[in-house]
C-alpha cells in the first residue's frame, strides 16, 4: 500500500474515532447533569412530603419550605413541632418510595439559639428496626427546622450511569489501540522498507563481483593450460560452480524481497505430474550420482500451478533432501486423490527434523543448529519461499517424520 493512501487511512481513522469519543464524552456528561437533575426532584418531592406529614398541612407554607443551599445540601423549614425519630421515620419512607439509594446526613436546628440539637448520619447499608416504637411528643412554642446532606451524591450519581461510564472507558481503550496499532504497523513498514533497501543493495554489490568471476572462470576453462592441467580443470570447476551456487542463493534472496513488496505473480496453467515431476528428478541426478529418485506418479494426474515456482518448489524440497542426508540419498515422489483434492508427497531418508522445530521450518531466516546444518550452506529462505508460493495457488503443505528415517513433505491441491 502507498504511504499517502496508508496516511490517508490512517487519519480517517483517527478523527473517526476521536469524533466518536468526544461526542460519548458529550452524551455521558449530558446524562450526568439529566440524572442530577432527576435527582434533585425526587429529594424535593420526598421532602415536601416530609414536610408534609410533619406539618399535618403543606399549604400553611407561603413559600416553598425547601431550600436548596448547595449541590448535595437542603434545608428544610416545619411550622410544626416534631421528634428526631418520627423525621428519620418519614425520611426513609419517603426516600425508599423515591428510590433515593445513597447515604445522607441530617440535623435539626432550634431557630431561637441557631443550635443543633440532634444529627445522625443514615447509611443504606445499616438494617432498620421494625419493632421500634416511635413517639409524637408535644413541644409547645417551638419552631424547628432541620438540614440533609447527601455527601456520596457524586458517587451515587456516577453509579447511576455506570453503563456510560463503562462505554467511554472501552472507546478510550479502542483509541489507544488503535494508535498504538497504526504505530507498530508505521514502525513494521519502516523496518520492512530498511530491510528491503538493505537486501537489494547487499545483492547488488554481490552480484556485480561474482559476474566478474563467473566469467573470468568459465573463460578459464577455456584455456588450453587448463585443459590439460587435471588439478587446474578441477579447481576451476570448483570456483564456477560455487559461483553459480552463491549466485542462485542471491536470486534467491532477491525473488524474496520483491515477492514481499508486491507479491507473487502466479500464470496458472495445467501440468501434468508425471514428465514434470520427471524432468526435475533426473536433471537433480545428474548433478548427484548418487542420489535415487522414484517417482509413483499416475500418467494421467494433473495440477493446476505456475510451471516456474512450482519448479521451483520441487526443486527445493529435492535439494533439501540431498543436503541434509548422511547416508546415500534415497527419495521417493508419490501422489493420490481422494473427495477432497489431489496430495503430492515427496518421502527422504535424511537425518529427520526434532518434533519442536518443526512449525518453524518454514519461517524467515530458520535454520535447524545441527552439525549436518554446520556443513550446509544457506540462508533459511528455502522452505520459507516454498510456504509462500503454496500459500499463493492455495494449497497446503505438511512436514512430518517417518516411523524409520527421514521426513515426509506432502503437498495438498484442492480440488
Amino acid at each position: 500500500m502507498e504511504i499517502k493512501k496508508l496516511n490517508i487511512i490512517i487519519s480517517l481513522g483517527f478523527v473517526a474515532i476521536i469524533g466518536i469519543l468526544i461526542a460519548q464524552l458529550l452524551w455521558t456528561r449530558q446524562a450526568y447533569n439529566l440524572e442530577d437533575k432527576k435527582f434533585d426532584q425526587k429529594v424535593n418531592l420526598a421532602l415536601l412530603e416530609v414536610v408534609e406529614k410533619l406539618s399535618g398541612d403543606k399549604t400553611s407554607f407561603t413559600e416553598n419550605p425547601i431550600q436548596n443551599i448547595s449541590n448535595d445540601y437542603y434545608v428544610v423549614n416545619i411550622n410544626n413541632d416534631f421528634h428526631p425519630a418520627v423525621l428519620e421515620h418519614y425520611l426513609k419512607t419517603e426516600f425508599n418510595r423515591f428510590q433515593i439509594n445513597t447515604n445522607y446526613v441530617y440535623a435539626l436546628y432550634n431557630c431561637h439559639s441557631d443550635r443543633m440539637i440532634y444529627g445522625k448520619y443514615i447509611s443504606t447499608h445499616q438494617e432498620s428496626s421494625n419493632n421500634k416504637v416511635i413517639q409524637f411528643p408535644k413541644h409547645k412554642n417551638l419552631v424547628y427546622y432541620f438540614s440533609i446532606r447527601f455527601p456520596d451524591k457524586a458517587t451515587y450519581l456516577i453509579s447511576s450511569l455506570r453503563f456510560w461510564y463503562i462505554l467511554t472507558f472501552a472507546l478510550i481503550i479502542i483509541l489507544l489501540v488503535y494508535v498504538y496499532s497504526i504505530y507498530t504497523i508505521i514502525q513494521q513498514k519502516k523496518f520492512s522498507e530498511l530491510q528491503k533497501d538493505f537486501i537489494n543493495n547487499m545483492t547488488h554489490e554481490f552480484k556485480t563481483p561474482l559476474s566478474s568471476i563467473l566469467l573470468a572462470s568459465e573463460a578459464l576453462t577455456k584455456q588450453d593450460l587448463v585443459k590439460e592441467n587435471p588439478k587446474l580443470k578441477t579447481y576451476t570447476s570448483i570456483i564456477t560452480d560455487q559461483s553459480y551456487k552463491l549466485n542462485n542463493h542471491i536470486e534467491k534472496i532477491l525473488n524474496i524481497a520483491r515477492n514481499d513488496a508486491s507479491g507473487l505473480s502466479l500464470k496458472l496453467q495445467r501440468i501434468v505430474l508425471y514428465p514434470f515431476i520427471t524432468e526435475i528428478a533426473d536433471s537433480m541426478k545428474q548433478k548427484n550420482e548418487n542420489l535415487t529418485i522414484r517417482v509413483e506418479i499416475e500418467d494421467t494426474a494433473t495440477i493446476i500451478a505456475d510451471e516456474f515456482h512450482f519448479t521451483n518448489i520441487v526443486y527445493n524440497i529435492l535439494d533439501n533432501a540431498v543436503k541434509y542426508c548422511d547416508t546415500q540419498p534415497e527419495i521417493l515422489i508419490s501422489s493420490f486423490k481422494d473427495s477432497k483434492g489431489l496430495y503430492l508427497q515427496f518421502k527422504d531418508n535424511g537425518i529427520g527434523i526434532p518434533s519442536k522445530n518443526i512449525p518453524h521450518i518454514f519461517d524467515k531466516f530458520y535454520r535447524i543448529t545441527t552439525k549436518k546444518s554446520d556443513e550446509v550452506t544457506g540462508f533459511g529462505l528455502g522452505l520459507f519461499y516454498v510456504k509462500k508460493v503454496v500459500q499463493q495457488h492455495n494449497w497446503k503443505i505438511s512436514v512430518e517424520n517417518n516411523p524409520d528415517k527421514g521426513i515426509t513433505i506432502t503437498l495438498f491441491s484442492p480440488f
